[in-house]
């Protein structure tokens, strides 16, 4: 407790917010895999599409 007392300004300086973020990240690891998942199910003789941005669907009597 004497450490921290003595040690306030280095502890709460945006150093050891740096150094506490990265031993944080280092003990939880890299996790590559994407918190958006997209799941897509289709029944029979359905089409089936999937985008993960914008999509734009032109009809063909649109072009007349």
């Amino acid at each position: 407790m004497d450490w921290i007392i003595e040690n306030k300004d280095w502890l709460f300086s945006g150093v050891a917010i740096v150094a506490i973020g990265a031993i944080i990240r280092w003990f939880k690891g890299n996790n590559s895999t994407p918190t958006n998942k997209q799941v897509q199910k289709g029944g029979d003789s359905s089409t089936n599409i999937q985008v993960g941005g914008s999509l734009n669907i032109r009809n063909k009597n649109d072009d007349e």
